[in-house]
Parts: C-alpha cells; structure tokens; sequence
C-alpha cells in the first residue's frame, strides 16, 4: 500500500501581500467611497463615548473619516494610513472644516507611535485589511493606555460587502492561507484577536445603506475608484471581467430593498467596543 503524503501548505509571503496591498489601495480613488460611509465614523465616536480634549488614534484612516469626526468632537487626533495621497487628502478635508488633525504616514502592523500614547484607538473599516491580523490586533492594543477605549466598525460576512469579498474571492483567489477581513466582523474573530487582553467587548450589529441610482452606476464606481475591486478586474482578461461583473450586479440587485428602480443596499458590519485591561 502506497501513502501519498500531501505536502505543508507554505505560509503566506505576508511582505509581499502588503506591498501589493499598498499599491491597491493607492490605485483609484478610494476617497470617493470614504465619502459615502462618513456616517460609520460619526456613529462609532458616538459608541466609544468620546470626550473632549482625549488623545484619539485612528488607524487606517485613509482620507481622514473618523480622524475627522473625532476632531469635530474637541479630542487631540491623529490619523495613520500607509498610502501618502489617501493622507493628504485627509489633510485637505481637515483644513477646510477648520480641524486640527495630525496625519502620519504608518502601517496598521507597525504603528509610529508610543505604547500606551492613547485614550482611544479606533478604526473603520481599516485594520480589518491587515495581512497579519493578529499583530495588527496587538498594535491597536499596545498604542492604548490601560483601561482605554479600541472602537472598530468591521465588515461583517453575512452582508453585502462581506458577499462582494466571497465574490471577488471566487474570481480572483488571495494568497493561499491569508485569513479573510471579515473576521473582524465577527464576534469569534475578535474574541481570538483580542482575548485577555481586553477587560470588556461590547458588540453591536449595525447596518449601513448604500444608495446607487442604478445598479451600473454601484459598478462603474467600485470598479474604478476602489482599489480591490479595480485591480480585480485589472486581474482577469475579457471573458473574467464579464464573468466578475455579472455576480457583482446580480449580487447588488440580490441585496437591494428599493422598489423604486434605484437601490438601496443594506450592508451589515460589527460595531465593537473594547477596553484594554
């Protein structure tokens, strides 16, 4: 009797996984998507109960959402993104509203700041894309001070993003062994990210409505001003594309509860709040 013995999956390049994460959401425009989902930010400093004059961080924070939105609430805030342009337009949006706003260039998994430097360490829909999830679960811990407040608004599986990421999966397949962002959008994922680490976690299942004239229009926006969905077009050669956007329509259409010709798309995601032991 012969025994086949199937060889160890290799561990993923995480390095390399970044880098190209970089460069996808540095393509496009991701800004004109921030800008629909400004009401998750306002909603999660509401949630994490900001106060005025507390230092707040806010991790991935692209064009400056909920950097912004805490600033509006009188706290000392700084932003960090890896993609330069993302933070100078958030530097652009601070100014013209008048706030002071920190932004800084820096990685989710390596954070340029001091342990414990924070009262509040947020992030929207941002560390859920790091590669190494459990480090940059570790970095959103050590940035806040004990007994400091971590708010993070996540894409859940079971909703309209969460059924784009399986879509696009399918089509485009990430690297073997990547773990995919919606577990922070579960109440498993982040009990094994975070632990006994943290001396509560108060979750609340929230949904965001997306609002498209047309499900065309959904599409011709996310495949040209968002990064993951440009690039997985970018991936795939004629016959894919027709393939990918036919899911991502019916998908849309599938999710939508307008009857009156335009959609509006209900997307679930988990609102967490965790204070740090």
């Amino acid at each position: 009797m012969t025994t086949v013995t199937t060889p160890p999956t290799a561990a993923p390049d995480l390095g390399a996984i970044k880098a190209r994460q970089r460069q996808t959401w540095a393509s496009g425009d991701f800004h004109a998507i921030a800008a629909l989902i400004v009401p998750v930010s306002e909603r999660l400093c509401d949630a994490v109960d900001l106060r005025a004059g507390e230092r707040v961080l806010d991790v991935a924070t692209g064009s400056g959402n909920t950097a912004i939105a805490a600033a509006r609430r009188l706290c000392d805030v700084t932003g960090v993104d890896y993609v330069p342009a993302l933070l100078e337009r958030g530097r652009r949006r601070a100014a013209a509203e008048g706030l002071p706003v920190t932004f800084e260039e820096g990685d989710a998994e390596a954070l340029p700041v001091a342990d414990g430097a924070y009262d509040v360490v947020l992030s929207t829909f941002g560390s859920m894309f790091a590669p190494d999830q459990d480090r940059a679960a570790r970095e959103l811990l050590r940035a806040s001070r004990p007994g400091g407040r971590i708010g993070l608004a996540s894409w859940s599986p079971e909703g309209w993003i969460g059924e784009v990421f399986r879509i696009t999966g399918r089509h485009v397949p990430p690297p073997a062994g990547l773990r995919p962002p919606a577990r922070w959008g579960t109440e498993t994922g982040l009990r094994e990210l975070f632990g006994d680490d943290v001396a509560a976690l108060q979750m609340t299942r929230r949904s965001f409505d997306w609002r498209f004239a047309s499900a065309q229009q959904y599409l011709h926006l996310f495949r040209t001003t968002y990064g993951p969905t440009l690039k997985a077009f970018e991936a795939l050669d004629a016959s894919g594309q027709e393939a990918l956007a036919g899911d991502l329509l019916a998908a849309v259409e599938r999710f939508n509860r307008s009857d009156d010709g335009t959609l509006v798309v209900p997307s679930e995601y988990l609102e967490a709040v965790l204070i740090k032991r």
